[in-house]
């Protein structure tokens, strides 16, 4: 597991690997609830495809990808129990972020098929956990894992204002934290959701 100094000292992140899918599932709520039935594969499937499979199927569509690897994000865990999870990887594996009149869509200068071009797509923290630091640490981890595989460039398209927003609306991230992290925008394709982005070799 990795940690950094700037993240809470009891919150370590981990690759999503294969012999932790039973951690994913228990941050998930045993699919419970809206992550119990999507299973972060909104954002691979075609709209159709995707309601077609809600719930088992979608499941079992991450299992998959899980097993096949790389790893698609990282699972935190706060004095050994999983808390939370982060869609972290190359823009190409998600490809209906990228989508032209997505909110997500790339920007030209760093076009979803180029490897080094990376997105956070999704955060889950599991029920009970919240307002505990555990999306900083998923995003600071995030961007740790990026930067150590490659990546270049790491975008995210999160929620400018909380507000009253149910939980469930938040799963993208929170601007905010975001900016503290050194998140600059380079897009708004909707005044509540910046498209913002970290160059990792600055």
């Amino acid at each position: 597991m990795s940690s950094t100094a700037d993240r809470p000292a009891s919150i370590q992140t981990a690759p999503l690997t294969p012999e932790r899918w039973s951690d994913l599932e228990e941050v998930f709520g045993g699919g419970r609830g809206d992550c119990g039935r999507c299973w972060c594969m909104y954002w691979r499937l075609p709209r159709r495809e995707f309601e077609a499979s809600l719930g088992d199927k979608t499941r079992e569509l991450l299992r998959a990808r899980v097993e096949a690897g790389p790893p698609p994000g990282l699972i935190a865990y706060r004095d050994g129990d999983p808390v939370g999870w982060v869609q972290v990887g190359p823009r190409a594996d998600v490809p209906q972020w990228n989508g032209a009149k997505r909110l997500t869509a790339p920007t030209a200068d760093a076009p979803a098929d180029d490897p080094r071009v990376w997105g956070i797509s999704c955060f889950v923290t599991k029920a009970g956990c919240r307002r505990q630091g555990i999306a900083g640490a998923l995003l600071a981890g995030a961007t740790s894992w990026a930067r150590a595989n490659g990546a270049e460039v790491l975008d995210a398209c999160p929620v400018d204002t909380a507000g009253h927003r149910p939980p469930a609306a938040l799963y993208h991230g929170i601007a905010r934290a975001f900016r503290e992290a050194g998140f600059r925008e380079v897009a708004r394709r909707r005044p509540d959701r910046p498209l913002m982005r970290l160059a990792l070799g600055d």
